[in-house]
């Protein structure tokens, strides 16, 4: 009676350990679909986070080019106006020079007209 008692208890042992692997490959297989489907949830979102950044890149782009073109026309608008004021500058300093020579041209002469009649 005592093997079969022993057989018994072997059986018993051996389901039990075949049942506790079982819940155990179970529960395994759980986490790992729910890692897989949140591997997959992040990938998704990943993605979307890469579409959506170049996407901003290409407008920033954009933007960039824009105020490129801002800033040349400026540039130039500003290199027109400085050489507009040089040029005002230069014509004004000629006819004030022109102005005061014919001044002093002109008091010259009268300085020696009143020294002449004397």
């Amino acid at each position: 009676m005592s093997i079969e008692l022993s057989q018994v208890v072997l059986n018993h042992g051996l389901t039990f350990l075949a049942v506790s692997t079982g819940v155990v490959v179970i529960v395994i297989a759980v986490y790992l679909v729910k890692l897989l489907k949140d591997l997959s949830v992040l990938a998704k979102n990943v993605n979307e986070t890469s579409i959506l950044m170049n996407t901003e890149l290409k407008e920033l782009s954009e933007t960039m080019r824009s105020i490129n073109s801002l800033v040349q026309s400026t540039d130039e608008g500003v290199g027109n106006v400085k050489t507009s004021i040089e040029n005002a500058f230069t014509k004004t300093k000629s006819l004030s020079e022109s102005v005061l020579g014919g001044f002093i041209k002109g008091f010259t002469t009268i300085y020696s007209l009143f020294n002449r009649k004397k």
